[in-house]
């Protein structure tokens, strides 16, 4: 029986689910729009929605807005600034690799946020979640190598890149758990969301100005290709709603560890819509993923 404490345990899974359509989305308006235009759908066109979110929250709960501390912002702008970066990267890398291998890259974000969790905000793990962590992060690993494949730079920059981009990810969850646990005298659902509405502000604003400076034809491409962009800023907006609430209960490092099981819904999006086949030692490595969140969700 769950309790509200465990409540981020399908939390979580909604998330992952509505975070592989997402990026899939965002891969196929690479293209048209390119890596910074595809990176803004999310930011652009989630925050309506992510209005339309606190909106209802605040209805449902009965709290009442107020001006969030000092200390929060350090922690939203960390967050939000992180992201930006962490979800460029993502699509270069996606560019240059194929989509679950990418995703696997993405997913030694579990093993770094633990870390930066245990540094910035003193998150306390077990040993046998640590040793989850592990366990899972191998099968990432393990899903990710290519053995005997190209060692040239060319090979080995989609791969660093990828690393990259979890680390930004991985800072990202921690500014986010920051700024929620900042958030006074309101439930844990209006603080995940009043700080998802605060940081795709901060986003949209950011990326916007920046293509405004530096590409306004993308920020009219992104306008003609509404409809689509308008998909993908809903499922960006209610995946991360659903982050954020994950993120309110338990150690960011919980949240993306059990994220992991990413992976197996990229492995279907790549098998049924890119036609990438599943190798033997990806399954290996789902595997490891799987007993992984396993030891976690059961610790």
């Amino acid at each position: 029986m769950f309790t509200i404490a465990s409540l981020w345990i399908p939390f979580t899974i909604v998330a992952a689910l509505g975070q592989v359509a997402r990026n899939a989305m965002q891969r196929s308006l690479t293209k048209p729009l390119g890596t910074w235009g595809a990176t803004n759908i999310r930011f652009l066109f989630g925050f309506p929605f992510s209005l339309l979110f606190l909106g209802l929250v605040l209805l449902a709960t009965g709290d009442h807005l107020s001006p969030p501390p000092a200390v929060f912002w350090p922690w939203l702008l960390l967050g939000a600034l992180s992201q930006i970066v962490a979800t460029g990267l993502m699509l270069l890398a996606m560019n240059d690799r194929s989509f679950v291998v990418t995703t696997a890259y993405l997913k030694t974000e579990a093993i770094q946020t633990a870390i930066f969790g245990f540094v910035f905000l003193g998150d306390h793990l077990t040993w046998l979640k640590v040793l989850a962590i592990m366990i899972a992060t191998v099968g990432v690993v393990i899903t990710a190598l290519r053995p005997g494949g190209d060692k040239s730079f060319a090979e080995l920059k989609p791969t660093i890149t990828g690393l990259v981009a979890a680390a930004a990810f991985a800072l990202s969850a921690v500014g986010f758990r920051g700024a929620i646990i900042n958030v006074p005298d309101v439930s844990f659902v209006t603080a995940a969301s009043i700080t998802l509405a605060l940081g795709l502000f901060v986003q949209t604003v950011v990326l916007t100005i920046y293509l405004l400076w530096r590409a306004p034809d993308v920020l009219r491409g992104i306008l003609r290709l509404w409809r689509p962009s308008m998909l993908a800023g809903f499922i960006g907006a209610f995946a991360s709603q659903f982050w954020f609430l994950a993120f309110a209960l338990t150690a960011a490092a919980n949240v993306r560890t059990l994220a992991l099981i990413e992976v197996l819904f990229a492995q279907a999006v790549a098998y049924y819509s890119f036609k990438q086949p599943i190798a033997p030692r990806e399954l290996a490595g789902i595997a490891l993923i799987v007993l992984g969140v396993a030891v976690l969700v059961g610790a």
